[in-house]
């Protein structure tokens, strides 16, 4: 049995859904797992596309080039589960929306302390959560 460093037995990291990746997600997700969240951000307004599409939706510009982003956001909106939908996600667990600086909407997860009372405006930095298989989430923790 292998131990940590306080001599408790390591729990194995959780699994994660299998990714569906479609013609724009490979990259997105090859720089989450380098710990480099990017995203694509249009040359001609600046705009920051999330999810990745071919055009900008704000000029349809299709001079798109990923860019690193800072990791900061606030949530606009948030949930806890109390049901089990997917193995990879006991209940209870969290699911939030934030705005990253950047402006686009992101859904994912809020780990560690989590506000008391409404969520709503809480500013958050995003973390990566490794899962089996080397693998990595985007998710958030209070600032």
């Amino acid at each position: 049995m292998v131990k940590d460093q306080n001599n408790r037995p390591e729990l194995p990291l959780p699994t994660m859904p299998r990714r569906v990746l479609g013609l724009y997600d490979q990259i997105f997700w090859k720089h989450v797992d380098q710990h480099q969240l990017s995203l694509q951000c249009c040359n001609r307004c600046q705009t920051f596309l999330y999810p990745p599409g071919p055009v900008c939706p704000s000029c349809l510009s299709d001079q798109l080039d990923w860019t690193r982003i800072s990791g900061k956001a606030s949530i606009v909106s948030w949930v806890i589960f109390n049901r089990t939908y997917l193995s990879s996600y006991p209940a209870p667990y969290n699911v939030i929306t934030v705005k990253l600086q950047e402006g686009p909407l992101f859904i994912s997860n809020l780990e560690g302390q989590v506000p008391k009372g409404s969520w709503i405006g809480a500013k958050v930095n995003l973390i990566y959560s490794e899962m089996a298989e080397k693998q990595y989430l985007p998710r958030f923790v209070l600032d």
